[in-house]
């Protein structure tokens, strides 16, 4: 069973193993609330991960470490049960979900492990994973559904105590639950009453719909940019345990996941995961209520993959109001791309990109567009660039047709008439 003392005994076992991570004030990521950050992106393997992983090996019996070690995993687990198999001696195999990002993938080889890809998602590694366990005689280290693995999360919750005093809330990633499960269980035993939260990306919310209908639920498929918490079904031990201990669950879209990977860049210098950062996306969409209150995010990875953190930072951008695609149609004579970039340059806009193209079929045979990407502050400052070309376009007497504005992915598409 899944107690206090055991968590105390994680945290003796894991002491010159793991780093106790930083807590950072971070009070302009939601305003109102007085937010810090608990940077385990900056533990070994850039993840949690490696907590529960390692406190887990501790428990194996001499037979159980001679047989080896197998676990699956979107990323992070892998590389804890790697690096905590590879400082006690013990040949481990990973199943990982052959989407992986190549990162995490060559991070758990240089660990020492064996990789084995598995076609699709967590959830296909983990039955693989189970299949090699059951041909080869393997002990199965499970990622989240297990309490001694959930016991070593929970020391997390130990340093946070300690380390903010008078604590309101705790924010919590989750994805198969055991993050969240050795957190909450820990912090509402020593003080039931700090407020758990936990968040979910909203093309995998498998735990918030199994709370919410009061059993363990599958879902079909999962689509998210935060793979480490793209997990189809949550655990049974997770699952009590959220039910019992865990505030309220949310969720975050990937719009809002990749605007708090931005803003954790450029205010903090803290690179982080897709699920790393969605419990700051939950504070700064103001997704739970913590104005007024002391709260922590808990950043729970840091491992993501380069080849697809441009991208992550472009969606940021949008979704932050730091970037906007205008698509203008006005008519075609000579200075009218001189007088809209004039327009835009006078209102602090920094033109990136243009497109000209002539009208298409059904608009005036005079025509044309003008496809216009930008550098903004925010959305303020996209709608104040909106409004003087619609005024401009009115003195020209049509001569600029209609500003549509493209790009905004709170608002996907939204046209101004001239």
């Amino acid at each position: 069973m899944l107690t206090i003392d055991n968590v105390y005994r994680a945290s003796n076992a894991l002491k010159g193993v793991i780093r106790k991570t930083d807590v950072i004030y971070a009070p302009k990521l939601c305003e109102g609330a007085q937010l810090y950050l608990k940077t385990e992106n900056l533990q070994i393997t850039g993840s949690f991960k490696v907590r529960g992983a390692y406190y887990k090996m501790t428990k194996l019996s001499d037979e159980e470490k001679a047989r080896g070690v197998i676990a699956c995993s979107a990323g992070n687990h892998a590389q804890g049960v790697a690096l905590a198999a590879q400082k006690n001696g013990i040949k481990a195999v990973i199943c990982l979900p052959d989407g992986a990002p190549i990162s995490k993938v060559e991070a758990t080889k240089s660990y020492g492990a064996e990789v084995c890809l598995v076609e699709g998602v967590y959830d296909d590694a983990y039955n693989r994973a189970l299949q090699l366990r059951d041909e080869k005689g393997y002990t199965f280290i499970h990622p989240f559904d297990d309490e001694d693995v959930i016991a070593g999360q929970g020391t997390i919750a130990l340093e946070l105590v300690d380390q903010i005093a008078d604590l309101d809330a705790v924010i919590v990633p989750i994805g198969g639950g055991g993050l969240i499960s050795g957190i909450a269980y820990t912090v509402k035993t020593i003080n039931p009453k700090i407020k758990v939260y936990g968040v979910q990306a909203a093309g995998a919310p498998s735990m918030k719909n199994s709370v919410t209908d009061g059993k363990i639920e599958e879902l079909a498929s999962v689509s998210t940019i935060a793979d480490g918490i793209a997990v189809k079904k949550p655990g049974e031990h997770t699952y009590e345990l959220c039910q019992k201990y865990v505030d309220e669950i949310v969720t975050v879209s990937d719009d809002e996941i990749s605007a708090a990977i931005l803003a954790l860049m450029e205010q903090h210098k803290l690179v982080t995961e897709g699920a790393g950062a969605v419990a700051v996306a939950a504070a700064m969409f103001h997704k739970v209520d913590i104005q007024g209150k002391k709260a922590v995010c808990v950043l729970s990875g840091g491992n993501i993959d380069v080849t697809i953190l441009s991208r992550v930072i472009k969606r940021g951008l949008l979704m932050s109001g730091r970037s906007c695609q205008l698509m203008i149609e006005l008519m075609d004579k000579p200075g009218q791309l001189k007088n809209v970039s004039r327009i835009i340059a006078d209102l602090g806009g920094n033109v990136t990109s243009v497109h000209h193209e002539r009208a298409n079929e059904g608009s005036d045979v005079n025509g044309c567009f003008l496809r216009i990407l930008l550098e903004t502050r925010n959305y303020e400052h996209i709608a104040q660039i909106k409004q003087a070309l619609t005024v401009y376009g009115k003195a020209e007497k049509k001569q600029m047709q209609s500003v549509i504005i493209l790009g905004n992915l709170s608002k996907r598409e939204e046209v101004i008439d001239g």
